[in-house]
């Protein structure tokens, strides 16, 4: 079996909530004017040039030049569930 240790950080973590702001700007804005990285293929364009599946089971982002996925959204009542596994980076202009 494998030990695991924590390697030094120069600095102190803090947990998620230091995140709140930092992620409440990026998401604030129309979502399609971000530009998405592939990381299957490297192709970065803005979101509203990706093709979009939707189906009864949720939608599927695909990378329009290389068609792999990009991200994936599932709705119901009362939860989403959102994930850019395909996205190596999104970039958003700030205002």
């Amino acid at each position: 079996m494998t030990e695991h240790h924590r390697t030094a950080h120069p600095a102190p973590h803090v947990d998620g909530n230091a995140l709140a702001g930092p992620l409440a700007e990026l998401f604030a804005f129309d979502v399609t004017d971000a530009v998405a990285r592939c990381g299957s293929c490297g192709t970065a364009d803005v979101v509203a040039r990706a093709m979009v599946y939707r189906s009864a089971v949720g939608t599927v982002v695909r990378c329009p030049a290389c068609d792999d996925v990009l991200a994936t959204l599932v709705e119901s009542d009362d939860r989403i569930w959102f994930s850019m596994r395909g996205m190596s980076a999104i970039e958003v202009r700030r205002r």
